[in-house]
């Protein structure tokens, strides 16, 4: 197969039995919320999904009346910051056994059903075989969904939605596993569904599948012959002895039987010939681990083998295996050459609802082999262990700026604490399982640890910080404005470009630079020149790029900005105003809510605003609409391409966007490096952490500045 890999979004952990044993929220969150629930019934195992909102807490600014005020002298800051309690749509998914589905469904009817339920959606076999129990149990009526459809639809939603949910296990190699990016191109492709039994179906449109063969030797084959075997009951007890067993104690291998490898048909000693073959001719007792791997071998590999010929009769080359059986057990998985999603660890999954779609960049070269992340970290073992000392070393200086921005509430102390064990436990995790949470990069680190602060309420911890130096940066703003206008036209064009990369240091991400701005708060825009790699930078296209600048001007410009304050004010604006000048219309996209102290959506409208009554070049192509500012649809200090706000899409479409500028770190060097565009591109950023400029062949504030044209 030239793909495999894995489909869906479950979770795996302690069965019903164990769960309900504990407080309701530990494992049904937003009860009180619930709106709707509906359940699926396989032949072993019940998942139970509900819709609820929540309530969380997010950072708002809002800009003062400066009317008849003089900005340069006002010592106000820009804007007010304020913290709102906002309500959202989130989807919660818990599994238990069906042994205990009495229990649980009492349970629903004491803390889901309300007056106004009337009707449960119920899917898979057991909708029909527990019909009657629940609706006299909940008193309800049930609703039966069609299982397969069911099944396809959210396979298809987790392919086309959901990155890193999927990929391609490869026994021995380093790394195993491969995560595959959300492809707009998933058809067809063959769905392996591994429950009780195996269901096999081909998918060759949204709404075009067929059932295409299975089997009865499944998931539930592998746990009622187990249980026989080694008189354990319980599933993942059961996988847990396959995994310390060794399953050539039981089987009968190639070289039992030829003393070695079966040389003319190609086959090697150490192949399985006869699953449990040795059990019939030793006069000795097996261990319950060794049987169980044998079992889990036998069973997985009949699997693998049919999957393969099913694939191969329908001349299809992506096979994707989903299902309860194999979740997040590489033992497993090492025993199909075709695998699974690692599912999560926890009992529960949750997923929020994104009020915009994202879609594709409509300038990306080709989207299905876009990869926005320069470094896998996963297959970098010493990048890998540089990265996670990196995150646990910042760990505190977070915490404190978690705690600081929010000084009027009692208990931000105490969230800030559970918000240090939350990601420290992941980074620990990380660091013995760099595949736990998918593709592992500098992106995904930091977007978890955005992730865990948003979870205890910490939406926007540099919020004041943003505020305070935006204010200072708006004031120095026309002094700026009036040094570049006096300079010659080429000489211009240079100091632009080093203010952008200088505007770039202010970055309180990285380490380096955070540690100067809190001991020396007079740094500022000039000595952050001064910090800069001299010429020829570490990538230096800049005369490239000035030859072009004396071409004719390009149509449209897409502009990702990166950091608030001297970044985004007096870094990225006169460089949009240049672009102006010379009659090129500008997409200016900023992200939609906060990471570090990247520059919002929200806060870019008040800053332009502010810029606009300093600056009639500004003030004019806001109102002609030649300078649009948008919303990127993300919340990460990272860019991934793939993953943009539709409106965004619509605009770069309508304007004929012909040059994508993306800057700093984050954007231009963790995520997009490599990115192929179908236009004119500039990748700017300066490199403010010292083992990467040395792993690039450079020292602290290096310059990257890489400019390219797509191949005709």
């Amino acid at each position: 197969m030239a793909e495999c890999g894995a489909s869906g979004s479950g979770s795996s952990g302690d069965s019903l039995d164990k769960s309900i044993t504990l407080p309701p929220d530990e494992i049904f969150r937003n009860l009180e919320n619930a709106k709707r629930f509906a359940i699926d019934i396989g032949g072993s195992l019940t998942k139970l999904a509900y819709y609820s909102t929540v309530q969380h807490k997010v950072a708002r600014v809002r800009s003062f009346d400066y009317s008849g005020k003089d900005a340069e002298q006002d010592h106000e800051p820009p804007y007010e910051v304020s913290v709102q309690e906002e309500v959202t749509a989130r989807l919660h998914f818990v599994k238990f056994e069906n042994t205990y589905i009495e229990a649980c469904l009492d349970f629903i009817k004491d803390h889901l059903v309300s007056t106004e339920t009337k009707v449960i959606q119920a899917t898979g076999g057991g909708a029909y075989r527990f019909k009657d129990l629940i609706e006299e149990k909940l008193q309800l009526r049930v609703d039966k969904e069609d299982v397969m459809t069911c099944l396809i639809k959210g396979c298809n939603f987790v392919l086309k939605n959901i990155p890193h949910e999927a990929f391609v296990y490869q026994k021995d190699s380093d790394p195993e596993f491969r995560f595959q990016t959300n492809h707009p191109n998933i058809f067809p492709y063959l769905l392996v569904n591994i429950g009780s039994g195996v269901s096999i179906v081909k998918v060759e449109a949204e709404d075009r599948f067929a059932w295409v063969g299975g089997s009865s030797i499944g998931g539930g084959t592998f746990w009622g012959l187990g249980a026989l075997l080694t008189k354990t009951k319980k599933f993942d007890e059961l996988l847990h002895l396959a995994s310390k067993g060794q399953h050539r104690n039981v089987d009968m291998l190639v070289q039992d039987i030829y003393g070695g490898a079966h040389r003319t048909l190609g086959l090697g000693g150490s192949l399985i010939a006869s699953s449990f073959g040795k059990s019939a001719m030793a006069d000795r007792e097996f261990s319950k681990e060794d049987m169980a791997k044998s079992l889990l071998h036998m069973i997985s590999n009949d699997i693998g083998q049919l999957a393969c010929l099913h694939a191969r009769l329908h001349a299809l080359d992506r096979v994707y295996f989903g299902g309860f059986f194999i979740r997040g057990h590489p033992v497993t998985m090492r025993t199909i050459t075709y695998s699974i999603n690692f599912f999560s660890k926890f009992d529960l999954l949750e997923m929020d609802r994104l009020e915009r779609p994202l879609v594709n960049l409509p300038l990306l070269l080709d989207p299905s082999s876009y990869v926005p992340d320069t470094v896998d970290l996963t297959d970098d073992a010493p990048a890998r262990k540089y990265w996670l000392t990196c995150f646990e070393e910042a760990l505190d200086g977070v915490v404190k700026r978690a705690v600081a921005s929010q000084p009027g509430s009692a208990d931000a102390a105490e969230r800030a604490e559970k918000f240090r064990q939350k990601y420290w436990g992941k980074l620990q995790t990380l660091r013995h399982q760099p595949f736990a949470y998918g593709t592992l990069t500098v992106r995904s680190l930091l977007d978890t640890r955005e992730h865990c602060l948003n979870e205890f309420n910490f939406p926007d911890p540099y919020s004041k910080v943003k505020q305070k130096e935006n204010g200072v940066a708006l004031k120095c703003f026309p002094r700026v404005i009036r040094c570049l206008d006096a300079l010659g036209w080429e000489e211009r064009q240079l100091a632009l470009v080093k203010g952008l990369l200088a505007g770039n240091v202010f970055d309180w991400g990285a380490k380096a630079v955070s540690d100067v701005l809190e001991s020396d708060p007079q740094f500022g825009f000039e000595e952050a020149k001064m910090k800069l790699q001299e010429r020829p930078w570490l990538v230096d296209s800049y005369s490239k790029w000035l030859q072009r600048l004396k071409g004719p001007p390009h149509k449209c410009a897409l502009i990702f900005a990166d950091n608030s304050g001297i970044d985004v004010i007096l870094g990225v604006f006169p460089f949009v105003r240049e672009l102006l000048s010379r009659g090129t219309e500008v997409i200016l996209a900023c992200n939609s809510g906060p990471a570090l102290n990247d520059v919002t959506y929200c806060e870019s409208l008040i800053v332009a605003e502010r810029i606009a009554a300093m600056d009639p070049v500004v003030h004019s192509a806001l109102r002609e609409e030649r300078l649009l500012l948008t919303q990127t649809g993300s919340s990460s200090p990272c860019l991934d391409l793939s993953r943009l706000d539709k409106g965004l899409a619509v605009l770069v479409r309508e304007r004929g966007a012909d040059l994508v500028v993306i800057e700093g770190m984050g954007r231009a060097v963790h995520t997009n490096y490599h990115a192929a565009l179908r236009c004119e591109s500039l990748k700017l950023a300066v490199i403010k952490n010292s083992w990467l400029a040395e792993r690039l062949g450079g020292r602290l504030f290096s310059v990257i500045f890489k400019y390219e044209v797509p191949a005709e």
